[in-house]
């Protein structure tokens, strides 16, 4: 790996669907940029270099549905990631010497010591390099009994990630909207898993069906403009777990309590305890994603005598009970270090 950031370099075929190649560079684009630009309203650094290759260099292209790209490098790239997003064939398409060009460079690159990683029918294009010889693999289902013709390759159905080769450097993802679990692995892995976990909720990735508010970040962190409340939003996040918090902001404002209230809501956009519920409950979440300390003892630690009254608060700002919260989101970090 380079001492630079991170380079991602995504192989664009004429068979690879629009959404995937973006919605992958996408997630690279806005690792380490987009949480710290939403939270705290200044964009962070990014973390990886994403772009995207092709055979045909710099020159526009067309790929699959007729969507027109113009790619932003050719084959002699020397990327540290390579990704291949999918092959939009039939499983009975003939690829040999289709991607002569493609497979060449791919060998290059994890001669060079590059990850090569693939979701859906990508994988395919690794099997055509003979790279998955004796290797562990997986895809998209419907692609299963094709790359297990190929000598020497274990294709596992129903594993949804698997990693194998020299130091971890074969990623495959399976099939569908797999490729959001192989960039959230790939970020977990190369920069932390505090970072996937910030991309699972900015791009709603994985468990749709709970909606949008497991993934929200519900404490508004952003320093007030106005001084006296910006120096209370300083002491109430270090302190929030503690006994009749308002009481004690009021004080430490030096403002009267009708008019404490009024400019603290101008300012954050939140009445003082619902700023205070924001933040505990946002503790709350780290806490049950991190920890199998008690939903009550849970409670207790961010502020809140009553576990019942905390357990109704969470699902009615989460969406989901916090034991739900836990087994959904403690499972996806635990996967990720894993």
């Amino acid at each position: 790996m380079s001492m630079q950031k991170p380079t991602i370099a995504l192989l664009a075929i004429p068979e690879v669907a629009a959404s995937t190649l973006y919605g992958v560079f996408d997630v690279f684009a806005a690792a380490g940029r987009d949480w710290p630009a939403l939270i705290e309203g200044k964009p962070g650094e990014p973390l990886f270099v994403p772009q995207v290759v092709a055979r045909t260099g710099s020159r526009e292209m067309t790929i699959a549905n007729g969507v027109r790209i113009v790619p932003d490098a050719g084959l002699d790239e020397r990327p540290d990631v390579v990704c291949i997003p999918e092959i939009m064939l039939p499983p009975d398409a003939v690829l040999e010497g289709r991607y002569a060009a493609e497979i060449a460079w791919i060998k290059r690159c994890h001669d060079a010591g590059a990850i090569l990683a693939t979701a859906c029918s990508g994988a395919l294009l690794l099997a055509e390099a003979g790279l998955l010889q004796g290797e562990d693999a997986t895809t998209h289902w419907a692609y299963c009994d094709v790359l297990g013709r190929y000598q020497g390759v274990r294709v596992h159905p129903h594993r949804a990630l698997v990693v194998g080769g020299t130091g971890g450097c074969l990623v495959m993802a399976g099939g569908g909207t797999s490729w959001s679990d192989l960039a959230l692995y790939l970020v977990a892995r190369l920069a932390s898993v505090d970072e996937a976990m910030h991309l699972a909720r900015l791009f709603l990735i994985d468990w749709h069906d709970a909606g949008q508010l497991p993934f929200a970040m519900l404490a508004r962190t952003r320093q007030a403009e106005d001084a006296d409340i910006a120096r209370c939003q300083t002491w109430i996040a270090e302190h929030y777990d503690e006994a009749s918090p308002v009481a004690a902001l009021v004080r430490i404002s030096g403002l009267s309590e009708r008019s404490f209230h009024r400019r603290f809501r101008k300012a954050t956009g939140l009445s003082p305890m619902e700023y205070v519920h924001t933040l505990r409950l946002e503790e709350a979440k780290q806490m049950l994603e991190t920890e199998k300390t008690s939903v009550e003892a849970i409670a207790e630690a961010v502020g809140y005598e009553d576990a019942a009254f905390f357990g109704r608060l969470f699902r009615r700002k989460v969406g989901l009970t916090p034991a739900q919260y836990r087994r959904r989101f403690g499972g996806l970090r635990k996967a990720l270090v894993g």
